[in-house]
């Protein structure tokens, strides 16, 4: 019997590369392994992040979202406005909707390329982020890395934007390296649902940033972590509500607004490839 390929989208927003698979027709069963042999950069197709694509009741389309290592994750903010460009292109308007784990979001592509959207509210209560204590003020918390009296990294920044992240505000973003202090924190105690570990820089209304994200270690660009970077500077007093956050990738316009508390990041997308893979090779069902 001959197997049928199964055919993949690769895309990236500002480098964060994604495979997206729809499974709206054709309905996919996939294992951990099989996901994170598929993004296995040496021996599979290699990205960021998996992405699923399923029908929705509620909207245009449900993301369904699994990080390299194959755990499934909420929300991306990239992988968020790349479907949104997909959904616009098939759907052939401008305005569409996805469906996320973290609830649904509106998507907006523009005719300049750029695409925006509205990841909704961010959560600073610390039961919600969530952490494993208590902290009245989780705009700068009782975690340091290094010694006590002179610790390397000290009081972060915390919020869930539909996944938690701890935010480090740094003099230098390169006297510090965030693959060891990233890989460390991530899974750190105070994380019960593990962490995204950014270091920032202030620079005006710009914020420099490196991403460590969970399940995904160093990432050229995460959407969460620029609007999760922008609404804690802002929090600070560091910022005005709009800011450019750049990142190796290039830069996310961030706008937390001050009418409803909703984040509005806009930034391109890319379009790599369309292409296919034997399902068989990855332990896919399908």
């Amino acid at each position: 019997m001959t197997r049928q390929p199964l055919p993949f989208i690769k895309m990236n927003g500002l480098g964060n590369d994604f495979v997206i698979f729809d499974a709206r027709q054709r309905p996919l069963t996939f294992t951990p392994e099989g996901l994170a042999n598929v993004a296995n950069r040496e021996q599979g197709v290699g990205c960021d992040q998996v992405i699923v694509l399923e029908n929705s009741a509620k909207a245009d389309v449900f993301m369904r979202i699994f990080n390299a290592n194959g755990s499934q994750v909420d929300a991306c903010g990239n992988a968020s406005r790349c479907v949104g460009w997909l959904m616009s292109q098939e759907k052939e308007k401008k305005l569409v909707t996805i469906e996320t784990n973290a609830g649904i979001l509106q998507s907006v592509a523009g005719d300049d390329g750029n695409v925006a959207v509205d990841m909704g509210v961010p959560k600073f209560d610390w039961q919600d982020i969530p952490l494993s204590e208590e902290f009245a003020d989780t705009s700068g918390i009782e975690l340091q890395l290094g010694p006590i009296d002179n610790p390397v990294l000290h009081t972060p920044s915390v919020v869930n934007v539909g996944n938690p992240h701890c935010i480090f505000w740094v003099d230098n973003l390169d006297d510090h390296d965030l693959s060891i202090a990233g890989s460390f924190l991530e899974t750190h105690f105070m994380f019960p649902e593990h962490a995204n570990i950014s270091l920032a820089r202030v620079e005006g209304d710009t914020i420099h940033l490196r991403v460590w994200e969970r399940g995904a270690g160093l990432t050229k660009a995460c959407g969460t972590a620029a609007c999760a970077a922008g609404v804690c500077a802002a929090r600070k007093e560091l910022t005005g509500r709009k800011t450019t956050v750049v990142l190796p990738g290039g830069p996310l316009h961030i706008h937390w607004r001050e009418t409803d508390n909703h984040i509005i990041m806009t930034g391109g997308t890319e379009l790599e490839a369309v292409e296919a893979i034997d399902p068989a090779d990855f332990g896919i069902v399908g």
